[in-house]
């Protein structure tokens, strides 16, 4: 899933004071999940930003709507009503859902309410851990299962740092050196002799470093 947490509320105050008619657009998918973004936090938001305005004396409004998914035309279109009545859309999805809405609707500002951190997994009840960078070419077949791009802090493809120490990473003993989990995880299999073999440099170009990427399912017309 991809994690993202709202910003300062001066930031986003800094921001919509500007303007009169405020749309605060909530998104129920990712955002809702990690408790950020979804239609309760939308809600308080709007809440929050009414409250702040009308002691402030700033005339105008701020309303509220929530999607499914901002990341996807058919569900941003079906609020277009809403969107083009608004000077400012604020959207409280990730980043990609203040970018579709700020191309679909090319006359409306619009202003992120979040800041997006990370493609995450759920580790337990409200904390959530980076396990992928979106780089294009996943290898970690041969790491075990375990993505050292994503888990190691100088995203090394050979093994440990000499840094490493106790089976922790020399950033912080609460972080696990990510290459002594691969070896563990390669035991278990009686694979730890692989990590012998050295990696050739990786195909950088498959990920953003190569420019905006785009997905096409073969054999379907856009």
């Amino acid at each position: 899933m991809i994690a993202a947490e709202k910003k300062p509320f001066e930031q986003i105050k800094a921001v919509t004071d500007q303007f009169e008619k405020v749309l605060v657009v909530g998104c129920n998918t990712c955002v809702a999940v990690c408790l950020t973004g979804g239609e309760k936090e939308a809600e308080l938001l709007t809440a929050q930003l009414r409250l702040q305005r009308e002691k402030d004396s700033i005339k105008g409004s701020v309303e509220t709507v929530t999607v499914l998914r901002q990341c996807e035309n058919e569900y941003v279109d079906a609020i277009a009503a809403q969107i083009d009545g608004s000077d400012l859309v604020l959207s409280m999805a990730c980043s990609i859902g203040p970018q579709l809405i700020a191309e679909r609707f090319p006359k409306v500002r619009v202003a992120p309410a979040m800041n997006t951190n990370m493609l995450a997994v759920v580790k337990k009840h409200h904390v959530w851990s980076e396990y992928c960078v979106a780089c294009g070419d996943c290898g970690i077949f041969n790491t075990g299962g375990i993505c050292p791009i994503a888990r190691c802090a100088k995203q090394l493809l050979n093994g440990p740092c000499g840094g490493s120490q106790g089976g922790h990473c020399e950033i912080s003993a609460e972080v696990p050196c990510v290459w002594q989990l691969i070896y563990d995880k390669l035991a278990t299999f009686g694979l730890e002799g692989n990590l012998g073999r050295i990696g050739g440099p990786k195909n950088w170009s498959k990920s953003n470093s190569g420019g905006p990427r785009t997905m096409k399912k073969e054999g379907f017309e856009p």
